[in-house]
């Protein structure tokens, strides 16, 4: 039987998303008989519901950051990847893009769960093949491409005097990106407020 490990309006981490909000509901799954739930799950208002493995609090990520030294970035953004699944109700014909198994689509796992992650209806596939491969690739490297712009950011930070002239732009490109990504924080603590 389940327990509820997160409570409503509380502030969690959602790993896959790599972001804080607050939860929504906590929505048990009951059966007929039994009397607590088998298992439950946590709506964050982030368009599906999430499993508790999936979400950390903000006591738990205090004592990973305690715990972790050099690269704290790697524990908080996972290693998304590019899988190939199959398209139901058709054969491999149809556009054929170099390097791709026929009758297959792009999904990008962001984590274990067998349906995690970012996928396309088939009929946007269908339209464009070639950029929609193009896309999961790009999303798959979100986390490395978001893990460089922080150490970017930090390292101007820490040292403003030593960015070379010619990668102050870079530098500034990568805090509007960092504060865009963060700003679901900032506006869910001011709706609370």
């Amino acid at each position: 039987m389940a327990k509820a490990l997160f409570h409503k309006s509380q502030r969690v981490y959602v790993k896959p998303v790599g972001t804080w909000v607050p939860i929504e509901r906590v929505v048990p799954h009951w059966v007929k008989g039994v009397d607590e739930p088998l298992r439950i799950t946590y709506d964050c208002g982030l368009g599906r519901l999430f499993h508790a493995h999936e979400l950390a609090s903000e006591e738990t990520m205090h004592r990973m950051d305690r715990c972790q030294e050099d690269d704290d970035d790697d524990m908080l953004i996972e290693q998304w990847r590019v899988v190939r699944r199959l398209m139901k109700w058709r054969s491999g014909d149809g556009q054929v893009v170099l390097g791709v198994t026929p009758g297959t689509y792009p999904a990008v796992a962001t984590d274990d769960g067998p349906n995690s992650g970012w996928r396309v209806p088939a009929t946007d596939y269908d339209r464009d093949p070639a950029r929609i491969e193009h896309q999961a690739r790009m999303i798959a490297h979100t986390p490395d491409l978001f893990r460089l712009a922080r150490k970017v950011s930090e390292f101007a930070s820490a040292h403003p005097d030593d960015v070379p002239a010619e990668l102050r732009p870079v530098v500034q490109r990568c805090a509007k990106i960092l504060r865009a990504v963060y700003r679901l924080e900032e506006d869910t603590a001011a709706a609370a407020e």
